[in-house]
């Protein structure tokens, strides 16, 4: 699977990604510019060492991305999407895409070619999760849709 990070902007839940990625086999994309440097401080105590074991590309801008990866199926998730996570179906090189933490994803990248944009279930006074928690919650349910392939 892979996680897409378009301009985070708090390290720790950047740091916190990172050491989930590392343990699920993930690989992380992040879309500058970032809220942050990757030497800092706050990033590297939350990835902990983990960024070793972690697959990490940056990519200039969005097209930039795009560019590189334009097979990519991307499920954009966000507080606006119209579909439940859990129904979607998850191919294991799909792209799970989430934005800056202030902000959210632009609404030109809630709209992509090949997947609608995904939502995880809240109550409806609620406002948000922590990315960190977000991407945990999504990419488990797209690998155990793999059956936990890879994984002990």
């Amino acid at each position: 699977m892979n996680i897409i990070l378009y301009e985070p902007e708090i390290p720790p839940n950047t740091g916190n990604i990172i050491r989930l990625c590392a343990n699920t086999g993930a690989r992380l994309h992040l879309v500058e510019p970032l809220g942050f440097m990757m030497d800092d401080a706050r990033l590297k105590r939350a990835g902990l060492d983990y960024r070793e074991l972690t697959d990490i590309s940056r990519y200039r801008n969005w097209q930039h991305f795009r560019s590189e990866h334009a097979r990519m199926k991307v499920w954009p998730l966000s507080t606006r999407g119209t579909t439940p996570y859990h129904e979607a179906r998850f191919a294991p090189q799909d792209g799970l895409l989430f934005g800056p933490e202030t902000r959210g994803l632009p609404d030109e990248l809630l709209v992509q070619p090949s997947a609608q944009a995904l939502r995880i279930p809240m109550r409806p006074e609620s406002r948000s999760l922590n990315l960190s928690n977000t991407v945990a919650i999504v990419l488990f349910e797209a690998i155990r849709q793999q059956h936990f392939e890879g994984m002990i």
